[in-house]
């Protein structure tokens, strides 16, 4: 079925078109590999005996760490990730063994009689103990502003406290997967589901001990990523690589749930200490938090993920003086990894906690300190920042406005009054999200496009499609600046031998950075073709009589619209196709690179100042939750959104992306639960035992408004970027449902995300 402007792209999703890896048809001798994992958390001498799996078929191969023809080491920026396991191991399921096989069920039997043992030591899981032995994973960070000693000193009222916010599986519909197809002259070509082609190209070569130029990667659309296909797609793709390079035969591996549960890293737990001064009048002083990230056995990326909690810490309120660190902690845990908000929502939730820990303190309403310390227009942040364009009031009043947040306050008290068995709470979160990749050098994108002597075009990019929309907008981009139909345009997979060096596809920042990239390249292409047309008779130029053709006066009257050249707004009787027809025979060129690179920032990590991102983005979200008070359970009883999206490309995907955002921000708060076992044993590893917000979990009201007169001048067409801020709004259910229950049984709240129904329970019988 083919993606047309009448069918879109969306429609091969529903109807089950579209093509993921494990759908490519593959050839015969195509060999399928399957991951063996280490049996305990942590230990050394490790042994592996494949005697009994060779047994099982003819076809059966396993590769061991002194296989791999390369290096054996996927480290970005530490050499502590092993590709296989080499006489010790620091978790539970870490790769030690990689079983090839003609087919996928007898991989899976040969890989169940690979025997591994060696000497087991006692795991460490919780990151304040391995803070407690120095086992830390690069140096601490650590930002500050104005006298925060100061101002505990002269504070009316000090709310200190410590909060839990625990990791998050990503649950990506396809599990990570890969081909890797050996080719002549040592080359290898690859495809993954990854959000980082180049990356995955990197990581293939130092395995394989070849130049980067050697491996070719291709990303088609993915079945879901949400970060955790950012990083640690890589070594998936790298094991069938290596296995392609031994076996000389193309090789598959896709992982089974169970495996991709067990053996991937998922949004790192935080343990964080909290303290905030605030004055009589409900204005925050200072605040102070420190954050011990549970990172698991290795870097991955630990310390961009800890960075933008740092960054993020103080939330969408102005605060004038600010002390926060963090310790990336390093635990016999699976590497924990990229999730959609990148260790922002960890700091907005400790500077939550400590905002109701205020209000109960010193009885001022919770709504009332969020309003007073809302951040303003000029407003500097604590890393240096001015808060340009800043849109959080904005938000905030339109949100009390529309959902009569003085009334609805009232209906919730008269509805607790009422309701012994039932009791609701309600709560209003702002949101501050800075836009870009907090390593400036990643801030950079490229695009290619060809314009074909049909007229049709296509547009290819360093960005990867996972279900956000991005290559929606991009198209769109691509069509308004050409100016054509939108069906004239297609949107390539993403091959690292088109579009080189090209950066994940995260952050938020997709549609920016490669849609611009698109877009610089389509205005190239657009200014050749409009210079030709003034040399044109159909263009009607000498007629008018204008200076010499092709001059740039000349140039300005002609535009294109609809796929017709126009002249001072006006049809010239030549259209897209003609243009494009006389152009190749004219021997105009076609083709065209284009390149972005985010302009403005400026960052220096040593003095912990400057301006990490483009821009910000800003919202408001409304979640009100109902308490059964003798089951303990909770629902969402409504939510209210106003999303400061720019001046959208396409409303419909950026809705998608705010609804999609906050479902898996209300999992993270109230029902998504990581449990490992004491010996490091993930116990939550299949969906029967991972709790997921479902169709029925999602049935309540949800109002989403779009801020109007919102245009940003700083990203693409004035849009802004929607991927990550709305998974912030889910937070407010955990507070929402904390106030539930203290309206149910007095006391303090506590700080323990996600917000269980045990939790609950535990709550109202005085466990907590």
């Amino acid at each position: 079925m083919k993606a047309t402007a009448e069918r879109p792209e969306s429609l091969l999703n529903l109807t089950g078109s579209t093509r993921y890896v494990d759908d490519i048809p593959t050839p015969a001798s195509l060999l399928h590999a399957v991951p063996v994992g280490s049996t305990s958390a942590r230990g050394h001498l490790l042994r592996v005996e494949i005697e009994a799996a060779l047994a099982v078929d003819p076809s059966v191969r396993v590769l061991l760490a002194r296989d791999v023809p390369g290096e054996n080491q996927l480290g970005l920026v530490a050499d502590d990730e092993p590709l296989l396991a080499d006489g010790e191991w620091d978790y539970k399921a870490q790769v030690v063994a990689l079983v090839l096989a003609k087919d996928r069920r007898t991989a899976r039997k040969a890989a169940s009689r690979v025997k591994v043992s060696g000497q087991d030591l006692p795991p460490v899981l919780d990151p304040r103990i391995a803070f407690a032995n120095g086992d830390l994973i690069l140096k601490p960070m650590h930002q500050e502003a104005g006298d925060v000693e100061a101002a505990f000193r002269t504070a009316k009222w000090i709310a200190e406290g410590r909060c839990e916010s625990d990791g998050q599986e990503h649950v990506y519909l396809e599990t990570q997967s890969a081909i890797a197809y050996p080719e002549e002259g040592g080359r290898m070509r690859v495809i993954s589901s990854t959000q980082s082609p180049s990356g995955t190209q990197r990581a293939v070569a130092r395995v394989l001990g070849v130049p980067v130029s050697f491996v070719e990667v291709e990303a088609g659309r993915l079945g879901g990523g949400f970060g955790g296909k950012e990083d640690q797609a890589s070594p998936w793709a790298a094991l069938a690589a290596v296995g392609a390079r031994v076996s000389g035969l193309p090789v598959k591996l896709v992982l089974s749930r169970g495996d991709d549960m067990r053996m991937t890293g998922k949004r790192h737990p935080y343990s964080s200490d909290f303290k905030l001064a605030m004055d009589a009048e409900g204005h925050i002083t200072g605040y102070q938090a420190t954050y011990y990230q549970n990172s698991g056995a290795a870097a991955d990326l630990s310390a961009a993920i800890l960075s933008r909690t740092l960054f993020h810490s103080v939330g969408a309120y102005k605060v004038p003086a600010v002390k926060v660190d963090g310790y990336m902690c390093r635990t016999n845990l699976p590497p924990f990894t990229a999730y959609r908000g990148f260790g922002a929502p960890q700091g907005f939730f400790a500077m939550e906690a400590a905002i109701m820990k205020a209000s109960e303190l010193s009885g001022i309403p919770v709504h009332e300190i969020q309003a007073r310390n809302l951040l303003t227009e000029g407003t500097i942040s604590h890393y240096g920042m001015p808060m340009n364009d800043c849109r959080a009031e904005r938000t905030w009043d339109r949100l009390v406005d529309s959902c009569d947040y003085s009334n609805l306050q009232k209906e919730i008290a008269a509805f607790n009054k009422a309701n012994r068995l039932k009791k609701r709470g309600s709560w209003i979160q702002p949101v501050c999200f800075g836009i870009s990749f907090t390593k400036l050098m990643m801030n950079q994108g490229g695009a290619l496009v060809h314009v074909y002597t049909d007229g049709s075009v296509s547009v290819a990019t360093g960005g990867v499609e996972m279900g956000q929309g991005m290559n929606r907008k991009i198209l769109v981009a691509a069509a308004r600046t050409l100016g054509v139909p939108e069906d004239r345009v297609s949107v390539e997979k993403t091959r690292t031998s088109t579009v080189a060096n090209t950066m994940p596809t995260a952050a938020s920042t997709g549609a920016d950075i490669n849609g611009m990239a698109a877009l610089i390249a389509c205005q190239e292409i657009r200014d050749r073709l409009l210079a030709f047309a003034a040399t044109l008779p159909e263009a009607g130029m000498q007629a008018a009589g204008l200076p010499e053709t092709g001059s740039q006066k000349a140039g300005d009257r002609l535009s294109l619209k609809d796929g017709v050249l126009l002249r001072d707004g006006q049809p010239t009787g030549l259209d897209w196709n003609g243009l494009v027809d006389k152009a190749h025979v004219a021997r105009i060129d076609l083709s065209a690179h284009g390149f972005y690179a985010t302009p403005g920032l400026v960052y220096d990590f040593r003095t912990q100042r400057g301006t990490p991102f483009a821009y910000h983005v800003y919202g408001a979200a409304l979640v009100v939750m109902e308490l059964d008070v003798v089951r303990a359970t909770l629902k969402v009883e409504r939510a209210h959104i106003i999303h400061d999206g720019g001046v959208s490309i396409d409303p419909l995907v950026d809705l998608g992306q705010i609804e999609g955002g906050l479902a898996q921000g209300l999992g993270w708060s109230l029902l998504e639960e990581l449990r490992f076992g004491a010996d490091g044993s993930l116990l939550t590893d299949t969906l029967s035992t991972y709790k997921l917000p479902d169709l029925r979990f999602m049935d309540f009201p949800l109002k989403v408004e779009f801020l109007d007169n919102a245009d940003n001048p700083k990203a693409i067409l004035g849009s802004k970027a929607v991927g990550e801020p709305p998974f912030v709004y889910g937070i407010a259910a955990y507070f929402a449902a904390m106030e539930a229950l203290k309206a149910a049984r007095a006391g303090a709240g506590f700080y323990d995300l996600p917000l269980t129904a045990e939790k609950a329970l535990d709550f109202l019988v005085g466990r907590r």
